[in-house]
């Protein structure tokens, strides 16, 4: 109940800044371009070819940058991005403000974060009479449209351009882990296109294992063991956490099956209790767990 209460006040408030004319016959796209204050995601979504889509039946909710949103940017940026040879990575961006469905205002206090068509989610918080979509203020709430709703956002959102390789490398606790799959030849696989879900074993947890353990797997002769190993740390597919514990259960690419169960100790993998989750990454999503998971005997 207070929480309902907290929102309300928040929507409240975030629904009286500025002014907004529009036409619920509109679609998405009509209805931006008609309110005069998106000029320049009306051009970006042009240069990536994204307007068709966005006339479509969806429905869709669009978190939608103001014109101020893009100004913020660093000089050049917007016009860089609108370059043709830039348009797969200003897509991936614009699709990163979109999320299928049409979710109202109402429905932010049901959820922690969000899917979008890009692939990453967003993540949403409500803190007294402030609504954020990652480290956007939501500033207008509840356009509708034909197809779908528009919420007005006072910053572009970026999505995570670092691979999975990439982001453990700059989370700096997973030097082991790298070095595993670097010998284990799977560097490429897993910065390729994927998604993948990753479950991935600290430093901390690989110091668990009995003494010798790592540096016996790292030898040339055991390199098929190690993948078998690595690899079943591995879901294809972007898993995200609500999605992983209610499936109770996955296929690793290593072909085994893992457990996956949440109670009052904290959500676990097999045995490993998972310390950190969703992180995304370009190509999938991090699951951080505490202890390294070994392959079921065959």
């Amino acid at each position: 109940m207070m929480k309902t209460k907290i929102f309300s006040l928040a929507l409240a408030a975030i629904s009286t800044v500025g002014s907004f004319t529009f036409a619920a016959d509109k679609d998405i796209v009509d209805t931006a371009v008609a309110a005069g204050k998106f000029t320049k995601l009306a051009a970006a979504l042009g240069a990536a070819d994204l307007v068709g889509a966005l006339k479509g039946p969806g429905p869709f909710t669009v978190f939608a940058p103001s014109d101020e949103a893009f100004a913020k940017l660093p000089a050049g940026t917007v016009e860089t991005l609108l370059k043709p040879e830039n348009k797969a990575k200003l897509a991936s961006i614009l699709t990163f403000h979109v999320v299928k469905g049409k979710v109202m205002a109402a429905d932010v206090v049901k959820i922690k974060g969000a899917e979008t068509l890009n692939g990453q989610r967003v993540d949403v918080k409500v803190d007294g009479s402030t609504v954020s979509i990652d480290s956007s203020k939501v500033v207008t709430a509840d356009i509708a449209c034909s197809n779908g709703v528009i919420h007005v956002i006072d910053t572009v959102l970026m999505p995570v351009s670092d691979n999975i390789p990439a982001v453990a490398d700059k989370a700096g606790k997973f030097k082991t882990l790298l070095k595993a799959v670097k010998e284990a030849g799977l560097v490429e696989t897993l910065s390729g296109t994927g998604p993948f879900t990753v479950f991935a074993p600290t430093d901390e947890a690989f110091d668990k294992l009995p003494k010798g353990t790592i540096a016996d797997l790292l030898k040339p002769e055991n390199k098929a063991t190690l993948a078998g190993i690595l690899t079943y740390h591995v879901i294809p597919g972007r898993v995200y956490s609500e999605a992983a514990v209610a499936a109770k259960s996955a296929k690793t690419v290593q072909g085994a099956t893992v457990a996956i169960k949440a109670n009052d100790k904290g959500a676990f993998v097999n045995d490993s209790k998972i310390i950190a989750t969703d992180v995304d990454a370009s190509n999938g999503v991090i699951h951080i767990i505490d202890t390294v998971l070994m392959p079921p005997a065959k």
